[in-house]
């Protein structure tokens, strides 16, 4: 995820750009790239699909989306469905599960 604000009028080629300078990361690895415009209100993701980059873009019309606390660059696939959602992160309580890693 890229903390700043990012320049909604910027497209693949741009987005990309910033992946790689700012970010430091190849922005065809296959990884999604997630973008927050200034006023809050639109979010740009970025993936690389094999054999193109593929661009979602949702601008809403009323309210803005979180722009998360993070301790690194990164949230994960539930955080990013949470944050599309309108769910503030800072509020999301999980409930205990088994974990197979642990």
């Amino acid at each position: 995820m890229y903390k700043e604000p990012a320049d909604m009028r910027f497209g693949i080629n741009s987005l990309a750009g910033l992946v790689r300078n700012k970010l430091g990361f190849d922005p065809m690895n296959g990884d999604v790239f997630v973008f927050i415009g200034k006023r809050s209100n639109q979010i740009r993701i970025l993936q690389w699909d094999r054999d193109g980059f593929a661009m979602y873009i949702k601008k809403l019309e009323k309210g803005t989306f979180e722009r998360p606390i993070l301790s690194g660059n990164s949230i994960t696939s539930n955080q990013l469905s949470l944050l599309l959602q309108g769910v503030r992160l800072e509020s999301v309580s999980y409930r205990k599960r088994y974990d197979a890693l642990k």
